[in-house]
């Protein structure tokens, strides 16, 4: 049976407030329930605060339905390839600027999600780019167009994947890796690298680094990294075709933190909806002008 906007408005609420309403003011439990233009509001009996179910979520001063805005985290959670902004605007039926807005606030907050875990144990890790060369730029790695990235993946006692974590770095050097590493990495993991140097970086984050020399081999070549490498390439798979293009340098992190997000949670698919609609309850606002300028706010 269809869920109506109650109904829609309930699991919101839970996923805000699993434990029952908090004043955000003072943290009074003791409420009012108010209603106004068919959504829930709430009024402290202590300090008289009166908050929406939609305040100071990712959902703040939104014009659209939730049922919208739940289908577009449907949607964008179960697509296992990510879905761009121009099919989504086809499936939601709202304009294209709308569209990309929904779904950048929504990988904000996947991104935002992760970035709250640390990867932990034996980790492989690798370089990589976002982006092609382009005509009559320079050639292979020193493109104007490429966006260098880490990827670096968890695995479990018996050599299986479990988690991946993705950012965008300003280039490959020790201190751009030790950063990464003191926010991602769980100090006292072990990390298998292909001898880059910058990796080494890593122990700077309390972290040990164990090497394996690539020496020009073919990944194909490489067990040691079969796993990330297989990662990569289902990532390159997966925005190429979904995406026709975008702004890598500029948006690059909340893509992979897509990929990651899902990745990470592919085990769960039954799950994966009600996670992100947390994710977003639980996240701040994060207005178009504030998502434009994430080369400064990410």
């Amino acid at each position: 049976m269809a869920m109506n906007k109650i109904q829609f408005q309930a699991s919101l609420e839970q996923s805000r407030w699993p434990q029952g309403f908090h004043c955000p003011g003072c943290s009074h439990a003791e409420h009012y329930v108010l209603k106004s233009g068919g959504r829930k509001a709430f009024q402290c009996r202590s300090c008289r605060l009166q908050t929406s179910l939609i305040a100071g979520t990712l959902f703040q001063g939104t014009h659209l339905k939730l049922t919208v805005w739940f289908l577009a985290i449907y949607l964008i959670s179960q697509t296992k390839t990510g879905l761009s902004a121009l099919a989504l605007k086809r499936q939601l039926g709202v304009s294209y600027p709308t569209a990309w807005l929904i779904q950048q606030k929504l990988m904000q907050a996947m991104a935002e999600r992760d970035a709250r875990y640390t990867l932990d144990g034996d980790i492989q890790v690798d370089d990589a780019y976002l982006g092609g060369e382009l005509a009559g730029g320079k050639a292979g790695r020193g493109s104007e167009n490429k966006v260098p990235f880490v990827a670096a993946l968890s695995l479990s006692p018996e050599g299986r994947p479990r988690f991946i974590k993705m950012a965008p770095i300003p280039g490959f050097t020790r201190k751009a890796i030790a950063n990464w590493a003191q926010d991602n990495l769980s100090s006292g993991c072990v990390v298998l690298s292909d001898g880059l140097a910058c990796f080494a970086g890593v122990t700077e984050a309390d972290c040990q680094h164990q090497v394996t020399v690539v020496g020009g081999r073919k990944p194909k070549d490489l067990p040691e990294f079969c796993w990330i490498n297989t990662v990569l390439g289902n990532l390159k798979t997966s925005l190429g075709g979904a995406y026709h293009a975008f702004d890598l340098a500029k948006y690059g992190i909340r893509y992979l933190g897509a990929f990651a997000y899902r990745f990470n949670r592919r085990f769960r698919p039954d799950t994966i909806t009600t996670c992100l609609i947390v994710a977003a309850a639980t996240t701040g606002p994060r207005s178009d002008y504030w998502l434009r300028q994430a080369e400064t706010s990410c």
